[in-house]
């Protein structure tokens, strides 16, 4: 069985020239943490200049829990790898997976 596993990788920008932080700003849009999605390529949210934390959601599959980890892995290799891709220093780089079939779900998403 297939499981769908949601990975958060959480940091923040270390030290961003004005002129980084104004392009992000200018693309705050593209990147609403209010809009949050989680996709195989992953998706980057951020609120600058309020705090200079962002996160990236990134949606994988596992045929094993054992994969898991590994998963978790390279989410975070992804992510700090586009930050670096594109000149944005960022620092304290974490991660956490959830595997949506051990979410319990609440009355309404309940099978009869």
């Amino acid at each position: 069985m297939s499981r769908t596993i949601r990975v958060t990788v959480r940091g923040a920008f270390d030290g961003l020239s004005a002129q980084q932080q104004a392009e992000l700003v200018a693309r705050q849009a593209e990147h609403d943490f209010l809009n949050t999605q989680y996709t195989p390529e992953g998706y980057l949210a951020y609120d600058l200049p309020a705090r200079p934390f962002f996160t990236f959601r990134f949606l994988s599959s596992a045929d094993e829990p054992e994969q898991i980890p590994a998963l978790t892995a390279d989410a975070e290799a992804r992510a700090a790898a586009w930050m670096a891709d594109h000149g944005y220093p960022v620092k304290n780089l974490t991660a956490q997976a959830v595997d949506m079939s051990e979410v319990p779900l609440g009355k309404r998403g309940r099978r009869r």
